[in-house]
């Protein structure tokens, strides 16, 4: 008896890439996010999807909304699977994080570092896989569409396949992407990773 969860990162916003956003209020689709929403709502409209839930944060709202729409169901919002806590960071653009001791460590050692006045990648996924293991407990056999972020998807993808925080630069979640996992009472295995589509 197991659930399939589909994971979806958000899609595009006008800062992916530059700025490390984290909980900061505003954030927001373009168009090509928006198209993105739309393709993905099209790719999932045949999986027999029973619950769609989001991230509190706008963009995933943005991107969970046509989902659930196409599905004729109203989208939910789980704070477990929100964006991790940057803490100082929220906001600040890449280039001027270059450099920072701080976070060439966090770069290199998820498993342990921290950013400053934010949370560890060790209790992002934590809170992120309790949060799975409740909707998996809410549909034990049921097909569920969960909207996150890249990171978020990281650590659950991570800790499924046995690898280790420090090797989530190992592979890439774009934004709008699906990543699909089996879960069933301890224990899981990842279906899909990454998979993106044409807006």
């Amino acid at each position: 008896m197991a659930a399939t969860l589909f994971l979806l990162r958000h899609a595009a916003h006008s800062r992916v890439g530059s700025t490390l956003c984290g909980r900061m209020p505003g954030v927001t689709l373009g168009e090509e996010g928006h198209r993105q929403a739309r393709a993905l709502a099209g790719r999932l409209a045949d999986e027999a999807i029973e619950a769609v839930y989001s991230s509190p944060l706008e963009r995933a709202r943005e991107t969970a909304a046509p989902v659930a729409a196409r599905l004729g169901l109203d989208p939910r919002v789980e704070d477990g699977v929100t964006e991790i806590d940057f803490g100082h960071w929220t906001g600040r653009d890449f280039a001027s994080l270059d450099g920072d001791p701080d976070w060439t460590r966090w770069n290199a050692e998820r498993g342990t570092a921290r950013p400053p006045q934010g949370e560890s990648m060790a209790e992002a996924q934590a809170r992120a896989l309790g949060a799975l293991e409740r909707l998996r407990a809410r549909h034990p056999e049921g097909r569920v569409a969960v909207v996150s972020h890249a990171d978020i998807i990281k650590s659950v993808l991570a800790a499924i396949l046995g690898i280790p925080l420090d090797g989530i630069g190992r592979f890439e979640i774009q934004p709008a992407s699906i990543s699909a996992l089996a879960l069933w009472p301890g224990g899981g295995k990842v279906l899909s990773m990454n998979e993106t589509l044409r807006a």
